[in-house]
């Protein structure tokens, strides 16, 4: 079988480094665009337009854009359940995402998955997972039917670092690394484990990169509040896989700037201990950093000013559309897309 050539992403350079100046732009636009989202995602949970929990990822954006901006469009990504930042980094539109956490008919689910099952095929996002590290051999699957097809297309999987202590982690690697799978595990390890100190529950300081190499993988830590790392990071993982070298494990160090999820006050954390992590907040290291690379203020401040107009607009698009109507619930629950039982 001929080996299909991979889509090329278009050469993107302009200042004189390794990153350039277009990738640099995009992965501060992904980094507000999923900042803004989900604080406006905070907002409307507090005007009752948003029913249930979600989990935010504010304060873990560069670790998804940097990622996002080193993929092909047709890699494949695999979300957890702190997956908004995930989907939209792909081009997910911001009202599907919206949508689908208000439940409305715009959802990208039409309103029946929720902020925990995120999915958007047309943007290779193959779904965000509720249960902890149920995704890992999944993406196992898609990163299989590439290689076997040639295709040249790398399978994405993000997971915090409270899954690299279940069954699901272990025999994904095992499985990845002796069939030279392509595909890229992420640790976006944020030091909790819902409400438990991760080092507190687990016998090696970083749970996924000190134990890479019981499966022959290189231990990889990355600092996940700094997009140009994970970016580098990111190319050479995806080099390697797209080669037939098989799959990557890394971890990146990170903090979410709030509790596990709206029902948590996070009262269980060190004093001084956010405050700290406010200081490396990736969003404004990555403004300045731009402004040190010669990117002009208003080139800065215009496109913050459209992502905040693209957030509103979104909204309001949300608002307007209805709730699902309850015959869907008996839509996509079988490949066929209907809901007869099987035998």
């Amino acid at each position: 079988m001929a080996k299909k050539e991979a889509p090329k992403k278009k050469a993107k350079v302009g200042l004189n480094d390794d990153i350039g100046e277009e990738n640099r732009l995009e992965m501060y636009r992904l980094q507000l665009e999923v900042r803004h989202v989900e604080q406006r995602a905070h907002d409307l949970f507090f005007q009752n337009l948003i029913k249930g929990t979600s989990h935010l990822s504010i304060g873990q954006e560069a670790i998804a854009a940097g990622f996002a901006v080193a993929m092909n469009p047709d890699d494949y990504s695999f979300g957890t359940h702190r997956g908004h930042a995930q989907t939209l980094v792909r081009g997910a539109p911001i009202s599907g995402v919206l949508g689908e956490l208000m439940g409305r008919e715009c959802g990208l689910m039409n309103g029946k998955g929720g902020s925990m099952h995120l999915t958007s095929v047309e943007h290779g996002v193959m779904g965000s997972y509720a249960i902890i590290g149920a995704h890992l051999p999944i993406a196992l699957g898609t990163a299989w039917q590439a290689q076997y097809n040639e295709t040249g297309q790398v399978s994405v999987c993000y997971f915090g670092d409270g899954a690299a202590n279940i069954g699901a982690f272990h025999e994904s690697l095992n499985y990845a690394v002796v069939e030279k799978l392509p595909v890229v595990f992420v640790c976006e390890n944020n030091l909790y484990m819902e409400y438990t100190p991760i080092d507190a529950v687990t016998a090696v300081e970083h749970p996924a990169a000190d134990r890479a190499s019981a499966y022959g993988l290189p231990r990889i830590v990355v600092d996940g509040n700094d997009a140009d790392e994970v970016y580098r990071t990111a190319v050479i993982a995806f080099e390697k896989a797209r080669a037939g070298d098989g799959p990557s494990l890394v971890e990146a160090m990170t903090y979410r700037h709030s509790g596990h999820s709206r029902a948590d006050p996070a009262t269980y954390r060190p004093d001084g201990e956010l405050d700290e992590w406010l200081k490396k907040d990736p969003i404004p290291l990555y403004r300045q950093r731009l402004l040190d690379f010669g990117i002009k203020e208003d080139v800065v401040s215009g496109m913050e000013e459209d992502v905040i107009k693209a957030v509103d607009e979104a909204t309001e698009i949300c608002k307007a559309s209805p709730s699902p109507q309850k015959e869907i619930a008996f839509t996509d629950v079988w490949a066929d897309g209907g809901a007869s039982w099987r035998n």
